[in-house]
C-alpha cells in the first residue's frame, strides 16, 4: 500500500550544557598610569578567541575584558585602564560530533572591582556560559494513500517547518562629529554603546534591521581650563543583511547579541580630532519558519483486509502566538551620603535580565531586573565624577492565549528606552521601557504512519460477529471508529441510516451491516 508523503523540517535540541567560570584575580596598574585614588565605574565584556567542538565536548577560550574608570590619587585626574583575564573552559555536550553547530551565549554576573592599594586592583566576576546544539530532522508526513477500497481518516494541520537555520553577522557603522562648542579630543577615556529598539523584518532574500545606537563618550579635551568633556548621541540605523531563502511571510525567531563594539577618534576635514567612528557587530542566530498546511493521514482501514500500521510518535509543532509586549517601569534611586551630591547626570545605561518565567492563564509571567549604572558630576571640583548602581525590578504578564505547560516559548527581553532625571541633589528618577518579545509553539504528539502492511482478515473473528447490528452510540464515539470496528464504511452507515452527515451523538441508535461475510 503506497503512501504519498510530504516533508516538514523540525528543530530539536540535541544537547545543552551550562558552565560557570569564576574570576578572582589581582591586577597591577600599568607604570604609565597614575596612582588610583578612587574608583568611579567598571564594565566588562567577553571576547572569544576559539570555540571548538569534538566528540561530546566543546572547548572555549577567550578573555574577560574589564575596564575601570578612576580618579588619580595625586592630581585628581580622571583616568581609565583595561585588564584582560584569560579563561579556558570545557563543556560536556553528550552526543555531539565535530560537524555540529553550537549556539554559545554568556552572561557576566557580579563583576566587582576593588582597590587593594593605589597600584593594585582585585577583580572578581562570575561568567555563565550557555551552550545549545540543535539538530534539524525531517519528518515525512503521510498525506494520501493511492489505493481503492481503503478508508482514510485525515486531519488538516498547520505546522511550523524550519526553512532557514544559520548564524550571520550584522555590521552597523556610523560617524558623528562633535558639536562646535566642544573642544577637540585629546584622549578617549570611557565609552559605552547600547543597541536599543532593534527591529528585524524579513523580506525576500534579505533581513532589514533598524534601531538606535546610544553612544556615550568621556574624553580629555584640548581646552586646558575645562579638560574633561563628555558627549551623548543617539544614532539611528537602517540597514539590511542578505539572507538567501528568506521570504517576507516567514516567521522569525532571531536572537541578536553584540559580538564586537568599538569607538575610534578620527580627524575631520580640517584635520582636527573631532569625529567619532562607531562600529558594532551583532551576531544573529536565525531560525526562520514557514507555516504550512498538510492533510495528515491519521488512520486507515479496509473492511475487506487487515491494515497493519507502522510508525512512531513524533512531536509536531504549530504556531500558537507571537506577541511583542512592552513593560514600563519607574522608580527612584536615593544616594548615600558618601556618594556625593548630584550636580548633573552625565550618562545612564541599563541591562535587562529575566530571572524567572512562569506560564499563567493565557500568558507568560516574566519577572526580572533592569541593572542600572548612572554616571554624574558633583559640585566638588576635586572629586567631580561619581557613579551609582541601581536595580529596577519588574513583573509583566505577556499575553499568550491558549498557552499550556506543554507549550514551548522563546522570550527575548531588551531595553528599548531609558531615561534618568534629577529630583534633587540626593535622588534620581528612573523610567524604562522593556521590550518583551515572545514566540509560542504548541507541540502535539501524534503517531506518524510510515508504512501500511496488508494481511488477510481473521475469518473466525468475522464469523463470530453478527451480520446486522443495532448499535447505540456511546460518549466519545465517532462514525469512523464505529465503521472500523464493525467492518463497514462511514458512507454505508450514513446511507443505511439516512444520515446527512457523519456526526453522531451519545445515545443515537445506528443500524450496521458488516460488508464482509465469513
Amino acid at each position: 500500500m503506497e503512501l504519498r508523503k510530504e516533508s516538514v523540517q523540525m528543530l530539536h535540541v540535541k544537547s545543552r550544557a551550562t558552565s560557570q567560570v569564576t574570576f578572582d584575580a589581582d591586577y597591577n596598574v600599568p607604570d604609565a598610569k597614575p596612582d588610583m585614588g578612587r574608583l568611579i565605574q567598571s564594565k566588562g565584556d567577553i571576547v572569544m578567541d576559539e570555540v571548538r567542538l569534538s566528540e561530546g565536548k566543546a572547548f572555549i577560550s577567550g578573555n574577560l575584558n574589564a575596564d575601570v574608570l578612576y580618579v588619580g590619587e595625586e592630581d585628581q585626574k580622571v583616568c581609565s585602564l583595561a585588564a584582560k583575564l584569560p579563561f579556558d573552559e570545557t563543556l560536556n555536550l553528550e552526543g555531539i560530533a565535530g560537524g555540529d553547530k553550537m549556539c554559545l551565549k554568556w552572561e557576566i554576573e557580579d563583576l566587582s572591582v576593588h582597590m587593594i592599594h593605589s597600584r593594585k586592583l582585585n577583580i572578581k566576576a562570575i561568567v555563565t556560559f550557555y551552550a545549545v546544539v540543535d539538530e534539524m530532522t525531517g519528518i515525512q508526513l503521510p498525506v494520501e494513500i493511492s489505493e481503492d477500497g481503503i478508508s482514510v481518516k485525515k486531519k488538516k494541520v498547520q505546522l511550523m517547518s524550519l526553512m532557514v537555520h544559520k548564524k550571520d553577522t550584522l555590521r552597523i557603522k556610523d560617524e558623528v562629529t562633535l558639536a562646535s562648542n566642544k573642544p577637540n579630543i585629546d584622549m578617549l577615556l570611557w565609552n559605552t554603546i547600547e543597541v536599543r529598539g532593534l527591529d528585524l523584518r524579513l523580506e525576500d532574500n534579505m533581513i532589514k534591521a533598524r534601531g538606535e545606537l546610544a553612544v556615550f563618550v568621556l574624553y580629555s579635551g584640548e581646552d586646558e581650563e575645562n579638560p574633561l568633556q563628555w558627549a551623548e548621541y543617539v544614532l539611528p540605523f537602517n540597514t539590511e543583511l542578505d539572507c538567501t531563502g528568506c521570504t517576507a511571510d516567514m516567521i522569525p525567531n532571531i536572537a541578536a547579541s553584540v559580538m564586537h563594539q568599538s569607538i575610534e577618534v578620527k580627524p575631520d576635514a580640517d584635520g582636527e580630532e573631532r569625529v567619532l567612528s562607531v562600529d558594532v557587530v551583532l551576531e544573529l542566530d536565525m531560525k526562520l519558519y514557514r507555516e504550512e498546511e498538510h492533510d495528515l493521514v491519521l488512520d486507515v482501514y479496509s473492511p475487506l483486509k487487515e491494515c497493519i500500521l507502522q510508525g512512531k510518535e513524533e512531536c509536531l509543532e504549530s504556531l500558537l502566538v507571537r506577541n511583542d509586549s512592552k513593560c514600563r517601569v519607574s522608580d527612584r534611586i536615593e544616594l548615600k551620603e558618601s556618594q556625593g551630591k548630584i550636580l548633573q547626570i552625565c550618562h545612564s545605561q541599563g541591562r535587562v535580565k529575566v530571572e524567572k518565567t512562569k506560564v499563567v492563564e493565557n500568558g507568560i509571567q516574566a519577572e526580572g531586573v533592569v541593572f542600572l549604572k548612572i554616571l554624574y558630576i558633583t559640585g566638588n571640583d576635586e572629586m567631580p565624577f561619581y557613579s551609582v548602581d541601581g536595580m529596577l525590578p519588574f513583573s509583566h504578564v505577556i499575553e499568550a492565549n491558549g498557552i499550556t505547560e506543554d507549550s514551548t516559548f522563546f522570550l527575548q527581553a531588551d531595553l528599548e528606552q531609558l531615561s534618568t532625571s534629577m529630583i534633587d541633589s540626593n535622588e534620581i528618577e528612573v523610567k524604562a521601557v522593556i521590550s518583551l518579545n515572545v514566540l509560542v509553539l504548541q507541540c502535539e504528539k501524534r503517531m506518524i504512519i510510515s508504512k501500511v502492511e496488508e494481511q488477510p482478515l481473521d475469518m473466525q473473528k468475522i464469523q463470530a460477529m453478527p451480520g446486522i447490528t443495532v448499535y447505540v452510540v456511546k460518549s466519545g464515539d465517532t462514525m469512523w471508529d464505529i465503521a472500523k470496528h464493525f467492518y463497514t464504511t462511514v458512507e454505508e452507515i450514513c446511507t443505511l441510516n439516512e444520515l446527512e452527515s457523519d456526526q453522531v451523538t451519545s445515545g443515537m441508535p445506528l443500524l450496521l451491516v458488516k460488508k464482509v461475510e465469513g
